[in-house]
């Protein structure tokens, strides 16, 4: 399903789809997307801070920091990235940014697979989208959409 991620270090599509997420100044993750990753071992990429929703807080490593509430996770990620991007993993914390009208564009790494399970990223959620760029990759077409406000 991640064929693609074998090919990050490479020139091309997914080359430049990996760097950028690894250009950003700021994470934005959800609880159960922070835990599967090994809550990165407190670094994502380069120090960067890790801002993490959660409904039950408690002591996060290194440079993450939980919060309850969408508005101050933002604020204080906005805050740290400064004029950069910022990252958002795991479709809890996409749908609780979309809600909130604080998404700003979404990456779906469309690959042919289908699954049976799991975390429906777009459940009870609608926006408009507007397509901006799609790569071919190796197993994978990256599509980054705009939302529309």
């Amino acid at each position: 399903m991640f064929n693609w991620l074998d090919h990050r270090n490479e020139p091309g599509p997914d080359g430049q789809v990996f760097a950028e997420p690894m250009a950003t100044s700021a994470v934005i993750s959800g609880r159960r997307t922070f835990e599967l990753a090994g809550r990165w071992q407190g670094d994502h990429h380069d120090g960067v801070p890790i801002h993490v929703l959660t409904h039950h807080p408690d002591e996060p490593p290194g440079s993450a920091r939980y919060y309850t509430e969408v508005a101050a996770c933002v604020a204080d990620a906005r805050a740290a990235a400064g004029d950069q991007a910022i990252l958002v993993h795991g479709a809890g914390a996409a749908q609780a940014l979309l809600t909130a009208g604080q998404l700003d564009e979404l990456e779906i790494h469309l690959v042919p697979v289908l699954l049976g399970e799991g975390r429906r990223l777009f459940d009870g959620h609608a926006a408009e989208l507007r397509l901006v760029r799609r790569l071919d990759g190796h197993d994978a077409t990256h599509l980054r959409y705009q939302v529309v406000r």
